[in-house]
């Protein structure tokens, strides 16, 4: 199953890649996926699915029906904010700062709560991806059926790109 994963997620990396040459900007943004891919063990590239269904922006906050916010990039649930201010040995202030503002911070954070959801889920990898976005099953569902949908579309876009005459 991790096999699957880690193929999925260099099919999505591959397929962003192949749209244009990389600015500075997005030099900065795979540097930061890719250590905190390797940090925590998971796939950049469903690290960058992530990224892509979750479609959070920097500095942005989100509200959520349950009165909770998510923060950023990787839409980081509020109800993690403690755990990962005790983790980087900051304040909670602080570390909902860095969520909010930097993208390899809140990239880094979502990381390691997507690892806490594998460990959850030992031996079942789709199914930690799901516990990423809620443990409820009805939305875990909903979750992994975006992330596919998602996929297939970007596995189209690369194709796409593949049959293009070269210039």
């Amino acid at each position: 199953m991790m096999r699957r994963a880690a193929l999925l997620g260099a099919a999505v990396a591959t397929a962003i890649m192949l749209v244009r040459p990389a600015s500075a900007d997005e030099l900065m943004i795979e540097a930061c996926l890719k250590a905190a891919a390797e940090a925590h063990s998971v796939p950049a590239g469903v690290l960058v699915l992530l990224l892509d269904v979750e479609r959070g922006r920097l500095g942005a906050v989100s509200p959520n029906s349950n009165k909770t916010v998510d923060i950023g990039p990787m839409q980081v649930n509020e109800i993690w904010v403690d755990k990962i201010a005790q983790r980087w040995k900051a304040s909670k202030d602080a570390a909902y700062l860095a969520l909010r503002d930097n993208f390899c911070a809140n990239v880094e954070a979502g990381a390691w709560i997507l690892r806490q959801a594998l460990d959850e889920a030992p031996g079942n990898f789709w199914e930690g991806v799901a516990i990423y976005h809620s443990h409820n099953t009805k939305y875990k569902l909903i979750y992994l059926k975006n992330l596919r949908e998602h996929a297939m579309r970007l596995r189209q876009r690369a194709i796409a790109g593949l049959e293009r005459p070269a210039p």
